[in-house]
């Protein structure tokens, strides 16, 4: 199995959980530029992919034989605007009416699997760290903050639906910010900016979303955000989104008193384990 690695800790755990699970050998396709010294350390083998040759990085992997891939950790948004792809890559990308992380993704998964690499569920292998339904901090929300979270969750599934993004910001049943292509923390930032304290943020994915890909996460960056925007509760779809830096996260919420609640939904988990051939 090779991970298809960007930056952060969740490329890493990957690995290390697939290990755990009695994966025989995990290798490690590392973006050049993104992927951490600490995922390059944990992998059995390391190849460099460049974010501008896509179409070699798919080619290489499927020559080396594995028998599936994850994509795993983040790559700037703005690296679309910015790369110079090769050709391949520039005309799937003007072929694409609409892009978003979903078809921009979705298309890659495609053209992995036509070249014979099945892709893997991102959370594959991410046992403990997909947190269910319930209080996790030590402080739950208040009656105010449930109503926001309540709201914020409908929002969340209806722009689901229209691949706009996974994370709302509400304060006293006012939609603040709704996440667009610059990322969870930029959202956060620019809905505090209008809520001062007291905002609740809700993180989702869609209905009927390909967990192959681009799955909610939240890490310790995501807690700093939320407390230097005033954000006091977060709130996530039950088994649907990966908590990173748990132990972390959860002191540095009970320390500034930030609720987070997973919320039950009628939407299936996210995998643990690939789907046998």
């Amino acid at each position: 199995m090779i991970v298809i690695s960007g930056s952060g800790a969740y490329p890493r755990l990957v690995v290390e959980g697939a290990r755990a699970a009695g994966v025989a050998q995990v290798d490690v396709m590392a973006v050049s530029g993104s992927t951490d010294r600490a995922t390059i350390k944990a992998a059995d083998n390391v190849h460099v992919g460049y974010l501008g040759r896509i179409a070699t990085a798919i080619r290489e992997v499927a020559s080396l034989g594995y028998d599936g891939a994850i994509f795993a950790g983040q790559i700037n948004p703005l690296s679309l605007f910015r790369t110079r792809f090769d050709e391949d890559t520039k005309k799937w990308l003007a072929a694409m009416p609409v892009k978003t992380a979903h078809t921009i993704y979705g298309k890659l998964a495609l053209e992995f699997e036509k070249a014979g690499v099945t892709i893997f569920p991102a959370s594959s292998f991410m046992d403990g760290h997909m947190p269910g339904e319930g209080v996790l901090t030590d402080r739950a929300p208040t009656d105010g903050e449930l109503r926001d979270i309540s709201h914020g969750a409908v929002v969340v599934r209806d722009m689901g639906r229209h691949d706009v993004g996974q994370t709302v910001l509400v304060k006293d049943g006012m939609v603040l910010a709704v996440e667009a292509f610059e990322g969870t923390n930029a959202a956060i930032k620019r809905g505090g900016r209008l809520s001062g304290k007291g905002a609740v943020l809700v993180k989702g994915a869609r209905e009927g979303h390909d967990m192959r890909f681009d799955i909610p996460v939240v890490g310790l960056k995501t807690l700093k955000v939320m407390r230097s925007a005033g954000v006091t509760a977060l709130a996530f779809q039950a088994g649907r989104l990966l908590l990173l830096d748990r132990t972390d996260v959860l002191a540095f919420a009970n320390r500034y008193g930030i609720a987070i609640v997973g919320i039950a939904t009628d939407l299936p988990p996210a995998p643990l384990r690939p789907s046998p051939p």
